[in-house]
């Protein structure tokens, strides 16, 4: 698959305190962060050595009355947004917030796959998503990580639908199967069943950064927790899971400690 279909364009954080997720973050990463320019609500983009990496924003309130809470959501390219929702749901996947326009932006839907993970829909305006950086550029995302509740199901649903392959697996014991994938511009991600104390599914994304032990003094030192880690994972990139002081999961990955 050589076009865009497939491929994270975008990531989006959705917490209770917009100033305090975006002071944490260029703390941690580096991210600068300049207005959305959104008429309606306040938004930020932040971006990694000039190069926008996503946005951050208060959660909507419609959003909060469903139970959202401070989370990170990946934004995935697709040709035609509404055409993409039937064959979703004819695949066992849900619809949580039905097409929308993005004034010169694009077109995006909030959707779920068939094994409980959340993630968007989107075209851009333009018809094209940018450029992606430079592969392990620090401060964008370096690997894209769903936890679901059937591993095997949710794997075959994204290889049918955007037309991911697969580059490789690993038998983790009693964690069961780790399933690697690509998109089209190299392998971006792995698959896995979640753990039994993992209350639900969710996507976890990565943020390359230089050294890991450097950063995760850095989140110690702006009140986040570390979840797990530092490991040193397959390949020699070490990494770590951590939550911010608002309660959103997120993760780093270094070439070295």
């Amino acid at each position: 698959m050589s076009g865009p279909i497939g491929k994270f364009v975008w990531y989006e954080y959705m917490g209770d305190d917009l100033k305090a997720a975006v002071d944490f973050y260029a703390h941690v990463v580096g991210w600068t962060a300049e207005d959305g320019g959104m008429s309606d609500f306040p938004y930020q983009i932040v971006s990694a050595g000039g190069h926008p990496v996503g946005g951050m924003m208060t959660i909507p309130a419609d959003a909060r009355a469903m139970g959202a809470r401070p989370a990170w959501l990946g934004y995935i390219w697709v040709e035609n947004v509404d055409l993409a929702l039937p064959k979703l749901m004819e695949a066992g996947g849900k619809v949580f917030k039905a097409p929308s326009d993005i004034p010169d932006v694009g077109r995006f839907a909030v959707v779920a796959d068939p094994c409980g993970g959340t993630f968007m829909l989107f075209r851009d305006a333009g018809g094209n998503p940018p450029p992606p950086p430079a592969q392990g550029a620090p401060g964008t995302i370096g690997w894209h990580e769903l936890h679901c509740d059937d591993g095997a199901k949710a794997f075959d649903f994204y290889c049918g639908f955007f037309g991911w392959t697969k580059t490789g697996e690993m038998d983790m014991g009693p964690m069961g199967v780790y399933r690697m994938f690509k998109t089209g511009s190299g392998e971006a991600g792995g698959i896995m069943t979640r753990m039994p104390q993992t209350p639900a599914s969710f996507w976890l994304y990565y943020v390359n950064v230089d050294a890991l032990d450097p950063a995760v003094e850095r989140i110690k030192a702006k009140v986040g927790q570390i979840a797990n880690g530092p490991m040193e994972v397959p390949g020699g990139q070490w990494i770590v899971q951590a939550f911010d002081p608002q309660g959103a999961l997120f993760a780093l990955v270094a070439p070295k400690r």
